[in-house]
């Protein structure tokens, strides 16, 4: 089986959750670590999936990385092979194939709920799930690209996930681990302060003091959204 492409765009931001995922099943994966300058494949002909994580950056920023990413994700996309996008990922994805990303109406931050959409193609991503608290921190948010099913959505930002056929894009983090939550928190406590007027944003005690409750409920979210993603990938 050709490997999963892990695309990380900063180095805070790894595959997390994902990478127990695909190693418990023996899914091979290679890190293309855009932070530390790896170079963008040309084509996506050499993977069986691409996956692309977050990032503080924009994907309206003048980066020489992110039309390269642009052009990858549409090979894969043509090709069929299977697109996986968290946060930056998803706006990546969204603008890729023709959706836009623009200011969200405020940023989120920590633990906030998410609503699964009433339709059969979200049923069939979420299974029972209706609601769950998802981890977010975001200021931006995607449009959906022409021919997307809505998925999720919350009370500050409309547009939390959708699906084009086997290709998944998120607003939202379902791939955090604890030590990443922590880490974000230490990293980010300066813009966590500077947005503490956003009703949608929790205090740094708040995010780690909803941890032990929250994140295996979401780890099992995730666990089925990976399952259901993965099952596009080539054998």
């Amino acid at each position: 089986m050709k490997p999963v492409a892990i695309f990380r765009h900063t180095a805070t931001e790894g595959p997390g959750y994902l990478a127990e995922f695909l190693d418990q099943r023996k899914i091979p994966w290679q890190l293309i670590r855009i932070d530390a300058g790896d170079a963008v494949p040309q084509n996506s002909s050499e993977y069986s999936g691409l996956v692309f994580m977050g990032g503080p950056m924009s994907v309206n920023d003048d980066l020489p990385w992110i039309e390269p990413v642009l052009k990858v994700i549409r090979d894969a996309y043509a090709r069929d092979i299977p697109l996986l996008g968290h946060c930056l990922g998803g706006q990546l994805i969204s603008r890729a194939l023709g959706g836009v990303v623009s200011r969200n109406p405020v940023k989120e931050i920590g633990w906030g709920e998410v609503t699964v959409s009433d339709n059969d193609k979200a049923r069939n991503w979420f299974g029972d799930v209706k609601k769950f608290q998802a981890f977010h921190w975001h200021g931006e948010t995607f449009t959906m690209p022409q021919g997307a099913i809505h998925l999720l959505s919350s009370p500050y930002c409309a547009n939390q996930a959708y699906a084009i056929g086997n290709h998944l894009a998120l607003q939202c983090h379902i791939e955090m681990t604890a030590e990443m939550i922590k880490t974000w928190c230490a990293v980010g406590a300066d813009e966590v302060e500077a947005s503490s007027a956003s009703p949608a944003v929790q205090s740094v005690s708040e995010m780690q003091g909803c941890m032990a409750v929250e994140l295996p409920r979401m780890n099992k979210v995730a666990n089925h959204l990976y399952s259901q993603w993965a099952k596009g990938l080539p054998a």
